[in-house]
């Protein structure tokens, strides 16, 4: 794309590599200084208001909160849910590199705290940017597999059509605030693949035209008698001839190839 190409002239210098690593190490820090009461939760997580009181700093912090584990299992899914995320952004890195792994992360954080704004007092969660980061993935990786569970394999394209089911059904029944943040959380997504998706499903009608035009010629019969109209489909057990004396190569069943009226082509001066 020419404008990210622009943009990463530009910018690129200022990108920070292994941007997903640091995402986790900082949520892993906040999440055990949680545990132990290092750190009070209330002074990290971000609501619109509270920067307009001067607390600047939660628009960052807020990214390193994710909820407490209630129990062994969830710490343990918590401890999975950070490997998928570091796991799938570095692979995102490693495709696009550094500055637009960044830019797609930043764009979806930047449309998250703008649309805060709309209902400044609401709190705000990263999952949705985060979540993002898994949808990028699975799009471009559709047929990656995942075990859950350790036990069954899934391929991830399955995960991420429940994962679209859920933000829709969220949209649709949750309040105005999880809507912003699901409309925040997507829209780099489709910044960043709506043309592509675009030209895929072009290139789908295109090939669906193809397949079709293709079966209707192998479903068009090769021999058809002039004058009846007979042929090979709707009659095979014919064999069916070409008269050599008319113009165009014409084509007769055995009834007619020795009674017609031969076919008179423009250059000739006289019928047969």
């Amino acid at each position: 794309m020419p404008l990210l190409d622009q943009l990463e002239r530009l910018f690129g210098r200022f990108a920070i590599a292994n941007l997903a690593l640091y995402l986790v190490i900082g949520q892993v820090f906040v999440l055990l200084a949680r545990m132990l009461q290092l750190l009070p939760v209330e002074n990290l997580v971000y609501a619109p208001v509270l920067v307009l009181q001067g607390e600047w700093w939660r628009l960052l912090t807020f990214m390193f909160v994710i909820p407490v584990p209630q129990s062994a299992f969830g710490f343990v899914f918590a401890v999975f849910g950070w490997y998928l995320f570091y796991m799938m952004g570095s692979a995102l890195e490693n495709y696009w590199g550094a500055f637009r792994f960044n830019l797609y992360l930043f764009i979806g954080y930047a449309l998250t705290v703008a649309l805060s704004f709309v209902t400044p007092n609401q709190m705000v969660t990263n999952i949705f940017i985060l979540g993002s980061v898994f949808l990028a993935f699975a799009y471009l990786n559709p047929d990656f597999e995942l075990v859950l569970f350790f036990i069954l394999p899934v391929k991830i394209k399955w995960l991420a059509l429940l994962a679209w089911a859920w933000n829709i059904v969220l949209f649709i029944r949750g309040d105005l605030a999880d809507r912003l943040q699901i409309a925040a959380s997507v829209g780099s997504f489709f910044l960043f693949f709506l043309a592509d998706m675009i030209r895929s499903v072009r290139q789908g009608q295109r090939n669906l035209a193809r397949r079709s035009e293709r079966a209707a010629e192998q479903e068009r019969p090769r021999h058809v008698c002039y004058v009846c109209g007979k042929n090979d489909r709707t009659h095979p057990q014919l064999d069916f001839r070409y008269c050599s004396k008319c113009a165009g190569d014409q084509c007769y069943c055995p009834e007619h190839i020795q009674a017609h009226a031969h076919v008179v082509g423009p250059d000739d001066s006289k019928p047969v």
